[in-house]
């Protein structure tokens, strides 16, 4: 059995998939926004409650906001911003007795929608997180693609690309920055903005890099804006504009899985068969 955990900003979700990768259980609790201890605590309750329904134990994976740094082995460049500078990895271990793989959320979106999600099949998928915060993630072969500084697909923290005269500099964002991808594209920035044209032509401004630089089979858009329809009808074409080629045909698609397709991915980070070990620094990124 396999579990997965989605920490995100509002609420905390657990899965566990079967050898097969058929859902067993599935639940959701409140993030306790703002209490580091109590969100390690929510997530230890969670694996305990679901391995004792089932009668059985489980891999655990987590997908997280921000990543695990690989020099510190502390969380870093997280908007939950509570999380940053804690040894989540290390307290999970200790509180659950077994090693545990974090990945980042939109990692994690990008190796469930490549293992049978939308993606299915494609061997280079980019995955972006339209929610609280703008998360970008990467798998190629369906494995995620972290890098050496485990900030691979950390597009939210570029600045908007083109800016126009009334986007300069650009909102503050948290990270210290102005003019963030994020400022202009999470769910409070389109609140905030009135203009659903302003934001696809920012959306599609983004996603134009991403294409000229890592040139991906596929885009799987996830989180609350994902779920905006004018996003997948008119942004190709808006990227076509952008795009440094005489052709662009990527597709872009909405996550086969809906908001639930993180968690599997955090699941996923352990491969179907695995068993739980004692705490070990294997990790099923490269």
């Amino acid at each position: 059995m396999r579990i997965g955990i989605d920490l995100g900003g509002t609420k905390i979700e657990v899965v566990a998939l079967d050898a097969g990768g058929s859902e067993r259980l599935r639940r959701r609790v409140p993030t306790p926004r703002g209490d580091y201890a109590a969100t390690v605590d929510a997530i230890v309750r969670l694996v305990h409650d679901a391995e004792s329904e089932l009668g059985s134990q489980g891999t655990v994976g987590v997908g997280t906001p921000g990543a695990v740094s690989k020099q510190t082995g502390r969380i870093k460049n997280a908007n939950s911003t509570w999380l940053i500078g804690q040894p989540l990895r290390a307290d999970l271990e200790r509180a659950l007795g077994r090693e545990i793989r974090i990945s980042n959320d939109a990692n994690c979106l990008a190796l469930s929608e490549a293992t049978d999600g939308a993606a299915r099949g494609m061997r280079v998928v980019f995955a972006v997180i339209l929610g609280t915060g703008v998360g970008g993630g990467i798998a190629i072969d369906g494995v995620v693609h972290d890098g050496p500084n485990a900030i691979a697909g950390e597009w939210g923290h570029t600045p908007l690309p083109s800016m126009r005269d009334d986007e300069v500099p650009g909102p503050s964002c948290y990270c210290g920055r102005t003019g963030c991808i994020e400022t202009f594209l999470s769910g409070p920035a389109r609140e905030r903005e009135p203009s659903l044209e302003r934001y696809l032509d920012r959306l599609a401004r983004g996603l134009a890099v991403i294409a000229d630089i890592l040139d991906p089979d596929a885009f799987v858009l996830g989180g609350g804006v994902s779920n905006v329809d004018e996003i997948y009808t008119r942004v190709p074409d808006l990227m076509r504009t952008y795009v440094f080629s005489d052709t662009f045909d990527t597709p872009l698609l909405r996550a086969a899985h809906g908001d639930s397709s993180g968690v599997r991915g955090a699941a996923m980070l352990w491969p179907s068969g695995a068993t739980a070990l004692g705490t070990a620094s294997a990790t099923e990124v490269r």
